[in-house]
């Protein structure tokens, strides 16, 4: 039993390494290509990213490339008919399973860490190096475009000599209900600040036109503090749950409970003061749906920091719901090559499991459902695994 035990674990982690590298280097590419085309880094920040980029790579990959292994593997031992070889020996097929279950199980504890690791300190990571370049970002977008925008801000330049802009045009999209307001000057320079988290404007005979509401001139040079928000289309302070650490979940949930306890308690001393006033028109309906809204985004946040540690744990876990279908699967189409049964066991997943697991995120997401429920994809994919396994052992 020690040497079938020692022969699929060999197997496996050969596979699982060699396949983990390979796509893992392939993900790697495909996030530094896509946030060197979407930023216009340079070599420098690229470099700066790579440790960062990591986590996030290994995330994607590491559940993929433990089907992978397992298809092989597995496809490989039925092809050759060593399955039906101890079975003909007394001995049950979850002998040759049993170790791969333990391995995929050590590496969802493993894969839990990763996306922990990728979506806090990783994410973190990528964000401050792209804060740091931001002024390298800018100037490349504006000498290949002449213009540089995001949701918040467009620039716009004649020409770019230099760090010098000619003739730019600044418009800010301070909220989605208000006019634009517009900066425009005949010279300009941008300087980064990242320890003040802004970018300064040296602004030569700037104009700023308030969306129509007036405008007013500054002849000659001038300075103009911009925060990196506006820039970046990003908060630097605001982090979503999303990026939130699992250790700190537990704190953040303690104070978002005590944050709605002080609402509500503000609102219920409001209503009683408006009593006493005589003042109805206060307590209409409009007033209080304006008022409640600090509420309702307090228990949307607290419904996100509910759900992370479940969809995080989830998500690691798929990586032993993979091997639970992916083994008997394997072992019940007796072919070689590993690519059939690969896709046999991919194209449930990519149709089953990832739209029940993105639904059931939505759904707790607004608070429909409870957080737990996005373990309803791995429960799937555990029936189904368990249903496999037990047609395998019988026949």
């Amino acid at each position: 039993m020690r040497i079938l035990t020692r022969y699929i674990l060999f197997d496996m982690l050969s596979v699982f390494l060699l396949t983990l590298t390979a796509m893992t280097a392939i993900v790697f590419l495909v996030l530094i290509g896509k946030e060197a085309v979407e930023k216009g880094l340079g070599l420098v920040p690229l470099l700066r990213l790579l440790p960062y980029m990591l986590p996030q790579a290994m995330q994607f990959a590491v559940p993929g490339t433990m089907l992978l292994a397992t298809t092989t593997v597995y496809g490989r031992v039925a092809s050759s008919n060593e399955i039906v070889a101890i079975k003909s020996l007394g001995i049950s097929p979850m002998s040759m399973v049993w170790p791969t279950l333990i391995l995929a199980t050590l590496a969802s504890f493993a894969t839990v860490w990763i996306n922990d690791m990728a979506v806090s300190w990783g994410h973190g990571g990528v964000q401050k190096v792209i804060l740091e370049s931001l002024e390298e970002i800018i100037y490349g977008r504006l000498r290949t475009s002449r213009s540089f925008s995001n949701e918040q801000l467009k620039v716009t330049v004649h020409r770019v000599y230099g760090k010098r802009l000619i003739q730019p045009t600044f418009l800010f999209f301070s909220a989605s209900d208000k006019p634009a307001w517009s900066l425009t000057a005949d010279e300009a320079e941008i300087r980064a600040e990242p320890a003040k988290e802004q970018v300064v404007l040296t602004l030569t005979n700037a104009e700023i036109d308030f969306g129509g509401k007036g405008a007013i001139s500054h002849p000659g040079k001038s300075e103009f503090p911009v925060s990196f928000s506006e820039f970046s289309g990003q908060g630097t302070r605001n982090r979503s749950p999303a990026n939130y650490a699992l250790r700190e979940i537990g704190p953040s949930k303690l104070k978002q409970h005590q944050e709605i306890q002080q609402l509500r308690q503000e609102n219920a001393a409001n209503a009683s003061y408006e009593l006493m006033a005589g003042r109805m028109f206060e307590l209409s309906e409009e007033s209080w749906t304006a008022r409640g809204q600090p509420i309702e985004y307090a228990e949307g946040m607290l419904n996100r920091l509910n759900l992370e540690p479940h969809r995080r744990w989830a998500n690691g876990f798929s990586c032993l719901c993979f091997v639970m279908i992916g083994a008997p699967m394997a072992i019940w189409r007796k072919h070689s090559e590993f690519w059939g049964s690969f896709f046999a066991c991919f194209l449930p997943i990519l149709l089953a499991y990832y739209p029940l697991m993105v639904g059931c995120l939505d759904q707790a997401k607004s608070g429909v459902f409870p957080g737990f429920s996005v373990w309803l994809g791995n429960l799937v994919l555990a029936a189904w695994g368990i249903w496999l396994m037990r047609r395998i052992i019988r026949f």
